[in-house]
């Protein structure tokens, strides 16, 4: 897995930070150590989190596509493990953008369990579609509460990455519906969780 594919960024945020949640209701100082240590080789060593996952699957033995297992599992990501993506200024639009942007993400993980049955995915892809527009409509809206050319220019950047990240979307749904490729999908929608959270992080950084 290249540094380029999204699931090497969304390991941490979507399988690991739950765990570390899970274990600081047992053992605060242990979990925080580990969280730490973690968080201070991810940045030191960017994809380490992605190989530390990888090789405990590997060495479990178990049949499991990473890229399937994330997007599964970012439906399941609970409102403490958001802070990161989430904001905090209490204006409507920037809730708005909260829940358009979650709304999204819980239904792209949503596909590996209804992608083989062809009449739902057809209707996922609908609601799919439906939720890029309404997040890109509070981009918009968002932009006039931005201060600053470079912080509007920096969010207009954020917003053209993730329509070109749609439009590859689209690209990659119509050719598995040609080829057959599930997990070229399960990429194609790993890459616009990542813009997704790529927006509430520049928005975050330059109006909070």
């Amino acid at each position: 897995m290249t540094m380029g594919e999204p699931t090497t960024s969304l390991v941490l945020p979507v399988i690991l930070r739950p765990i570390f949640s899970q274990l600081e209701r047992r053992d605060v100082g242990a979990a925080q150590s580990l969280r730490s240590a973690i968080l201070k080789s991810e940045q030191n060593n960017p994809g380490f989190c992605y190989d530390l996952v990888a090789t405990i699957v590997r060495r479990a033995d178990l049949n499991v596509n990473l890229n399937e297992a994330v997007l599964r599992l970012q439906g399941n990501i609970t409102e403490a493990d958001l802070n990161e993506y989430r904001l905090t200024r209490t204006e409507e639009p920037f809730q708005e953008l909260n829940r358009k942007s979650v709304a999204l993400k819980v239904i792209l993980s949503r596909i590996p369990d209804e992608i083989n049955d062809r009449k739902t995915f057809l209707e996922t892809i609908k609601e799919i579609a439906s939720a890029i527009k309404k997040l890109l409509d509070v981009v918009n809206e968002i932009g006039s509460f931005i201060p600053g050319v470079t912080g509007k220019q920096a969010v207009e950047q954020r917003k053209k990455e993730f329509v070109k990240y749609s439009k590859k979307f689209s690209t990659t749904l119509k050719e598995y519906f040609k080829e057959g490729q599930p997990n070229a999908v399960f990429i194609s929608a790993l890459f616009l969780i990542r813009q997704t959270n790529q927006i509430m992080l520049t928005v975050k950084s330059k109006c909070e």
